[in-house]
């Protein structure tokens, strides 16, 4: 798998998580998936996220 592939798997994974503790536990948790959604759309301007460089650094997608 390519790092953007796990990329997405990871921003997917936080995302349905964050929801799903929002909803059981506490709303607040909705600011992570907002987190996370604004991380992902600076980096499609960008081109750089810190999921990616941690990623890279633990030698993931090469």
């Amino acid at each position: 798998m390519t790092i953007e592939r796990y990329l997405r798997a990871i921003a997917g994974f936080f995302i349905l998580v964050s929801v799903f503790l929002a909803y059981y536990h506490s709303p607040y948790w909705l600011f992570f998936t907002g987190f996370v959604g604004l991380n992902l759309l600076q980096s499609a301007f960008t081109n750089w996220c810190p999921m990616m460089s941690i990623l890279k650094k633990l030698g993931v997608g090469k």
